[in-house]
């Protein structure tokens, strides 16, 4: 099996409070170290009542700090919302903090609402195509060897060399990833249908750099795992309910688990949440396992990323516990 990471939204869930899924954040994140996970990454999303990691750099720092050994980072900041300057100077910070512990995984969508959006005081045509390129480009260069006539410098930040990831569920994503001879990690776990055009964009078209000789690819799965195909199908139910929810419009906290989703869906709804979830594994660990296979095998993927949302904490500690041992 190839290594596997941790894609952590900080979960609030129904009948809990932010206070506590950070708490939760953190406990998992100390757990899965132990259990040899390579990186544990947050994802910046806002104005979102079920997601407590809007303020991902300072999530990325808490959870750093609070282990010792395992990657932290984002999965990802997204870049839209914010001056580059000011993403060198936190990450760069962070790097300085905890060195050799950080990535810097970049997205181009704004991870919430125009009006949010215009909230986080970005103007929307900022995430047009070139000016993210761009960005991620004067990004690179804060982080770089500082030129001795740069004006503009990112303190701390200039010399970190924060490892940078390109995250997304494009085709555009996967070009710019490997333009810049970037890693690269494509969001299947709730947008799938572009992933094998766009792992096959990014490795032909794939431009070695002073940073990565080769190509290199993380796939998002949804893995819920527990001791029985039923226990695990029955905490799915959450999920299910969450990607229900966003079909129509409504967001909020991660629901409890209902005993069945027969009557609470229409036949159109619920092939869309299949399509929408394509790529999990819900099972007993042998079933998890042959699925995972199936999709390392399809994908020829270098690392998974791991995305479990379930309503009970020690329930999501337990997948994540039978996923390492696979």
């Amino acid at each position: 099996m190839v290594p596997l990471s941790v894609l952590d939204l900080s979960p609030i869930v129904e009948g809990s409070d932010a206070a506590q899924a950070l708490r939760n954040t953190l406990d998992l994140a100390q757990h899965v170290e132990r259990w040899g996970y390579r990186r544990y990454w947050l994802a910046e999303h806002h104005n979102m009542d079920g997601v407590a990691s809007s303020a991902t750099a300072v999530l990325v720092g808490h959870v750093a700090g609070g282990t010792k050994s395992i990657r932290v980072g984002s999965g990802g900041v997204m870049l839209p919302n914010h001056a580059p300057l000011v993403i060198a100077e936190q990450f760069g910070t962070l790097a300085t903090l905890y060195p050799d512990r950080i990535d810097l995984g970049l997205g181009r969508a704004p991870g919430t609402d125009g009006l949010t959006m215009r909230a986080l005081r970005r103007r929307l045509d900022t995430a047009d195509e070139d000016t993210f390129l761009h960005d991620v480009q004067e990004l690179q260069a804060y982080l770089d060897d500082p030129h001795p006539d740069q004006r503009v410098r990112a303190v701390p930040g200039m010399g970190t060399k924060v490892p940078i990831w390109l995250l997304g569920s494009s085709l555009y994503s996967a070009q710019a990833a490997a333009l810049l001879g970037l890693p690269f990690a494509f969001a299947s776990h709730f947008a799938p249908a572009l992933l094998l055009e766009a792992l096959q964009e990014y490795r032909v078209r794939f431009q070695p750099s002073p940073v990565l000789a080769r190509p290199h690819a993380m796939v998002g799965v949804n893995v819920i795992c527990a001791d029985s195909d039923a226990e695990s199908e029955h905490r799915a139910t959450s999920l299910y309910l969450r990607f229900l929810g966003m079909q129509r419009g409504r967001r909020g906290p991660l629901p409890r688990p209902v005993a069945s989703m027969d009557g609470l869906w229409t036949d159109v709804e619920r092939a869309g949440v299949e399509q929408m979830l394509a790529v999990s594994a819900i099972g007993a660990p042998d079933t998890v396992r042959a699925i995972l296979e199936r999709i390392v095998a399809v994908t020829q993927a270098d690392e998974l990323i791991v995305a479990t949302a379930v309503h009970d904490h020690h329930a999501r500690l337990r997948s994540y516990e039978l996923l390492a041992r696979i």
